[in-house]
């Protein structure tokens, strides 16, 4: 199954479409606390709900050769306060990790960020104005200044920095103050107005644990809708510096070998595959 994207839905019923519904960042679904799925429905009404918004995300298709047709995808939004479903629950993406399908989980980051950014783009920053939709375009207008409002993505760089020395390979592994206790992860921040991925990843290396790194190269990307980061995954070497640490963030930092590692992030996250990486591939 794929699923393709667009921002127009059909003018013909297809069937029952998936509803990725939220209530704020929590997602509704059905859930015995292993498996979770989302809705189907005709529309949000036929589940008892009204709607704040809606958007259509696209659609699913069958595997090749496969009879069902396209299966529509919407997300949605619902009052704080409103009442839910029978046999539905309201929950947080983070936790629903491995109950939602890897597809429905992709798909309710996508639609969690959609419904966020319209919520709050209901005005325009620069004059004020009530903006509108942009037909056929994700996208709201101001009709009175005609800034157009984009759904926002803030792109950060993630990397794993290993060194080699005669004892083997280890990898760069930090702990913020913020994560739970035990837990450590790879270096990563937000990239600036006017640098370069690169020039991130060594200036945020360099500031949070104080060492250099040389021939960066592209691991691959996520989606991080928490609330809305593009994670932009590399490898480097350690290129030379002592540690450092940044102490209004950083707790601990240290080089660790494969089979020694601390506690880590979990599965559902680019900054595992970093670690998973470097464990398959260590000297």
């Amino acid at each position: 199954m794929r699923f393709v994207a667009r921002t127009t839905p059909p003018t013909d019923r297809r069937g029952p479409a998936h509803w990725f519904i939220f209530q704020g960042d929590r997602l509704l679904v059905k859930s015995d606390g292993r498996r979770a799925s989302v809705p189907l429905a005709d529309d949000v009404a036929q589940l008892g709900l009204v709607p704040l918004r809606s958007h259509y995300l696209g659609y699913l298709l069958e595997t090749p050769g496969a009879e069902a047709g396209p299966r529509d995808c919407y997300c949605a939004e619902i009052a704080p306060d409103a009442g839910l479903p029978a046999g539905m629950i309201a929950d947080g993406l983070r936790l629903l990790y491995g109950q939602l399908d890897e597809l429905q989980f992709s798909l309710a980051g996508r639609g969690v960020q959609i419904v966020a950014w319209d919520r709050t783009h209901q005005y325009c920053g620069q004059c004020g104005a009530a903006t509108e939709m942009v037909p056929h375009e994700r996208a709201r207008r101001c009709p009175r200044c005609d800034l157009t409002h984009y759904p926002r993505l803030s792109p950060a760089i993630i990397i794993a920095v290993v060194r080699h020395t005669q004892q083997g390979s280890h990898l760069l592994l930090a702990r913020n103050h913020r994560f739970p206790t035990g837990r450590y992860s790879v270096i990563a921040g937000y990239v600036e107005p006017g640098e370069t991925l690169e020039e991130c990843a060594r200036r945020e290396v360099f500031e949070e644990v104080g060492i250099q790194i040389q021939d960066i190269r592209y691991f691959g990307s996520q989606p991080w809708p928490f609330p809305h980061s593009l994670m932009i995954g590399f490898t480097a070497e350690y290129a030379g510096g002592e540690f450092a640490p940044e102490e209004a963030e950083i707790a601990d930092a240290g080089w660790f070998a494969a089979d020694a590692l601390p506690g880590l992030p979990p599965k559902m996250s680019i900054a595992r595959r970093l670690i998973d990486w470097f464990v398959e591939n260590a000297q």
